[in-house]
């Protein structure tokens, strides 16, 4: 009966497996997620976590939403003032989401790790789900062709900086800042290009 879950209730082994893996990764790093280990301070066996994880990288894909999903659940909607600067509102959400990788690196390089595993794309959509609706407030009056490229160039220059970091050269604390000035010089240009229409 080890197995056993209410339906729509709480699933205390799914969470014990879970919070496992996240103290896992945070505490040791990725490659410390052996299954057997996971199995042993989850207190249940590797048939049950196999049965709900095929493999480990969905195990750890399944433990970092997890973490995603309570360490982002926070961050409040709210959409940007119609005098405020594009600049400093979509800095105070991206400040809000990566925030707690400043304080979980280990984190932080697991999900672009596990990003690279079979189904990690769809970490890129679940992961950022509870933020999408706060991001896109802050961005609702912009034009979509601007939205699009920053995008691109904002993925780009993350996913550069924590392949840095993760060399061991930049320090964690440098991604913030260098995201802030990208954006700042980004929107800048963005919204002298609309007062040049206008």
């Amino acid at each position: 009966m080890e197995n056993t879950q209410v339906k729509g209730g709480a699933d205390p082994i799914r969470d014990r497996l879970l919070d496992t893996v996240v103290d896992l990764i945070d505490n040791q790093g990725y490659d410390a997620v052996q299954l057997r280990e996971v199995a042993r301070r989850a207190r249940t066996s590797l048939t049950t976590i196999y049965k709900r994880y095929a493999t480990r990288e969905e195990l750890i894909l399944a433990a970092i939403e997890h973490w995603m999903q309570a360490n982002h659940s926070g961050i409040v909607m709210r959409s940007r003032n119609p005098d405020e600067p594009l600049h400093p509102a979509m800095m105070r959400v991206i400040r809000a989401i990566f925030e707690p990788w400043e304080k979980h690196p280990a984190m932080l390089f697991a999900y672009f790790r596990v990003r690279a595993a079979p189904g990690g794309a769809s970490l890129t959509v679940r992961g950022f789900d509870p933020v999408v609706p706060i991001g896109m407030a802050v961005l609702s009056d912009v034009d979509p062709e601007f939205v699009a490229e920053l995008e691109t160039i904002l993925s780009s220059l993350v996913y550069g900086l924590v392949g840095r970091c993760r060399e061991g050269l930049i320090p964690i604390t440098d991604i913030v800042p260098t995201i802030d000035r990208t954006v700042f010089w980004l929107t800048s240009g963005y919204q002298a290009q609309l007062r040049d229409e206008t």
